[in-house]
């Protein structure tokens, strides 16, 4: 059986307030095309599908014709939600959906219950586990421990269950879960309970091929434990990841063989360092002036205008953070002894951010700032620190 494994659409989300759905709907065609070139028989989405219990309606729609179009490719789906997504809201009406050959599986009282499927070589069993919340399943479940690896270890045991009642069947399972050996990035959501959220690899002895989601990189743990990783990059801690999903063989003897198959790249990321000037002329950076931008400038005084002179030559730019080298990150100045206005205190703070003294238009757009603020528009009164 050849399986695509995906996950971690997010479908919904943006990447620094710049809108992905176009590229999310260019990955799903993608995946269509995957497909139909490799003679996919199963795909599997381990979770995430979208980015927010509540999704917006142009992600709906896109999730929905991406559903439909997979019901009427050659493979059937499997698809389990992940802790972004609503169980309820995904796994609506999926009974009736099971009819198309997409299986949607939200409710972790089923985890014990495969998808029963079957290729030349025979039976294969595919479960699908939610996101399983160990708040949620500590009473249903009587678990000893509240953490992921309880309610994971709980899952599989039922998982296991079946399996000995299924001889000679093949499985492949489905979570979204931290599995310790994964490498995080800055775009997953926290899912520790207690400070507790890593489950081990062992949790997955038995099955043959375990489908995970949650890390946004794409990783293989063990031969037969792997995540597939977003289709698009969330943050600029991926910049240096391949994006895409695992085409994976599972054999008659239920061996496993996987190889990454790359997803589109709408615009490559790259993290820019050194002062302004320097960013600005150096000719080896040309390759940026394409990509989405995260810039650090390190000049020991902030320069002016920065953002706008960086997007000159740099378009794409979406952060810009300031980092003067040889330099204590400056702290909001306190109030010290005597009388000081809040003038005062805001060009006492522009002068330790940026190692320069505010211009005198400034100081002027600083003090309509502090008499705006006051009760008396016209006065901008003297705080003691007692006072403050």
């Amino acid at each position: 059986m050849r399986i695509l494994h995906t996950s971690d659409w997010h479908l919904g989300r943006s990447f620094h307030r710049e809108g992905m759905l176009t590229h999310q709907a260019a990955y799903v065609d993608h995946l269509l095309a995957v497909v139909e070139s490799e003679r996919v028989d199963l795909v599997v989405v381990a979770g995430d599908v979208y980015d927010r219990a509540l999704p917006q309606v142009d992600a709906v729609r896109l999730a929905d014709e991406s559903l439909v179009r997979l019901a009427r490719s050659r493979a059937q789906v499997v698809l389990t939600s992940g802790n972004h997504d609503s169980a309820q809201r995904l796994g609506f009406s999926s009974r009736l959906i099971d009819a198309a050959g997409v299986f949607i599986r939200t409710d972790a009282a089923t985890v014990g219950t495969p998808v029963g499927l079957a290729d030349e070589h025979g039976p294969v069993a595919v479960y699908g586990l939610p996101y399983l919340d160990p708040l949620a399943l500590a009473e249903p479940w009587a678990l000893e421990v509240r953490s992921h690896e309880a309610a994971l270890a709980t899952a599989m045991g039922k998982v296991r269950r079946d399996l000995t009642s299924r001889p000679g069947t093949r499985s492949v399972v489905l979570a979204h879960a931290f599995v310790a050996g994964g490498q995080p990035s800055e775009s997953e959501r926290d899912i520790s309970v207690g400070g507790v959220s890593r489950v081990s690899t062992s949790v997955f002895d038995g099955v043959d091929y375990a489908a995970l989601g949650h890390l946004h990189g794409a990783q293989t743990l063990t031969d037969r434990v792997r995540y597939s990783g977003s289709p698009l990059a969330y943050s600029f801690s991926e910049t240096h990841q391949t994006k895409g999903s695992w085409l994976v063989d599972l054999a008659a003897d239920g061996s496993v063989t996987a190889e990454l198959v790359e997803a589109p790249v709408p615009r490559r990321l790259a993290r820019i360092t050194g002062d302004l000037e320097t960013l600005l002329a150096d000719p080896d950076l040309d390759h940026a002036e394409a990509c989405w931008v995260h810039v650090t400038i390190t000049d020991a005084v902030r320069p002016a205008h920065p953002m706008e002179r960086l997007r000159r030559r740099f378009p794409h730019t979406l952060v810009l953070a300031f980092e003067p080298r040889g330099a204590d990150v400056p702290s909001v100045p306190t109030a010290r002894p005597g009388a000081r206005s809040d003038h005062d205190i805001a060009l006492e703070f522009v002068r330790e951010l940026r190692g320069s003294s505010a211009t005198p238009a400034e100081s002027a757009l600083l003090q309509q700032a502090c008499d705006a603020c006051t009760d008396d528009s016209d006065v901008d009164t003297l705080l003691s620190v007692g006072a403050r």
